[in-house]
């Protein structure tokens, strides 16, 4: 009698482990290695994709800021100034200079139209601009600059404007406002209220100055007047200057108060009706506009957002002090 459970197979499971092992071996190394393959090429088409992205911003963040910077042809060179007027806005003299001067040099350029709508702002950058459309005028007497006012142009707006040859405006526009403020609150009696006791340091008699937990000092109120004043009859003698016989002088002109395009015209502070389009085709001849506003790229926004926010932490007690044509 023989034992079958101590016979052995040749063709039996026991004789198929040792190369079923090393074929799931085999089969696991390779599905690893392809996994690796296929890995590997994604991971290197997506570097290639952000790499290239990158390059696409970089380019586009160099690219040139005025579009008919190089155009050849006859045009109505554009600048836009949007917004209130301030050194941390994209209105800000620099950037709206830029766009002057770039409009200004290029010899195709048959006239400069300056479309503003802005509610005014610092009257440092206003003046700034004034200064340069005046300056860039007398440099090319043959490019006639035209101001052209959309929904507003208020305060430190008109200052600006007030350097163009003539100025434009819509019959509903607001123009106008010409004065000077500065404000700022009072919290002396909600202190005592509350129970809050203000202790205020300083080195120099008036280095608190205007403190807004402390009663107003009539010496610094006169002098915060006097300042005031003086900004106000820049403003004024800069209207003049650029508006000349064309202003119809009223008791209310330099108070404060606006007026709509259409009342604006009898005063002398617009001299006739008309929008961007009509002043390049029926005024300067050249209908086709290029516009050389400086334009916030990708990078400038981002470094612009950055700063602003650490600015506004370090000088928002500085800037509520700070005159504002308004």
């Amino acid at each position: 009698m023989t034992d079958d459970t101590d016979s052995t197979d040749p063709s039996g499971a026991a004789g198929r482990s040792p190369r079923w092992e090393r074929d799931l071996l085999e089969r696991l190394a390779f599905a690893a290695l392809t996994e690796q393959r296929r890995a590997r090429r994604w991971g290197i088409f997506f570097k290639l994709f952000f790499a290239a992205y990158l390059v696409l911003i970089l380019v586009l963040a160099q690219s040139d800021s005025w579009s008919g910077k190089a155009l050849t042809t006859s045009h109505t060179a554009l600048v836009d100034i949007e917004g209130v007027i301030s050194a941390d806005s994209l209105a800000n003299a620099d950037n709206v200079i830029s766009g002057l001067r770039a409009a200004f040099e290029n010899k195709s350029a048959q006239g400069v139209v300056l479309r503003a709508n802005s509610p005014g702002g610092s009257p440092v950058q206003a003046g700034y601009i004034n200064d340069e459309i005046k300056r860039l005028r007398a440099k090319h007497p043959d490019t006639p600059v035209y101001a052209v006012i959309g929904d507003m142009c208020a305060s430190g707006c008109y200052y600006v404007v007030a350097a163009a040859d003539k100025i434009y405006a819509d019959k509903a526009s607001l123009v106008g406002s010409i004065g000077v403020l500065m404000n700022g609150f009072g919290f002396v009696d909600t202190m005592k209220k509350v129970g809050v006791e203000r202790r205020l340091m300083t080195a120099g008699e008036h280095k608190g100055f205007l403190d807004p937990f402390g009663p107003v000092k009539p010496a610094e109120a006169k002098h915060a007047q006097q300042m005031l004043d003086e900004i106000h009859r820049q403003f004024i003698d800069t209207i003049r200057q650029g508006r000349g016989t064309a202003l119809k002088e009223t008791r209310d002109m330099f108070s404060g108060l606006f007026w709509t395009g259409e009342e604006a015209i009898k005063m002398g502070l617009v001299d006739s009706l008309g929008g961007a389009s009509y002043v390049a085709r029926e005024v300067i001849g050249a209908e086709e506009i290029v516009d050389y506003t400086y334009r916030e790229n990708f990078i400038d926004r981002f470094a612009r957002r950055l700063g602003t926010a650490m600015a506004q932490t370090i000088s928002t007690d500085l800037l509520s002090r700070t005159p504002v044509l308004k």
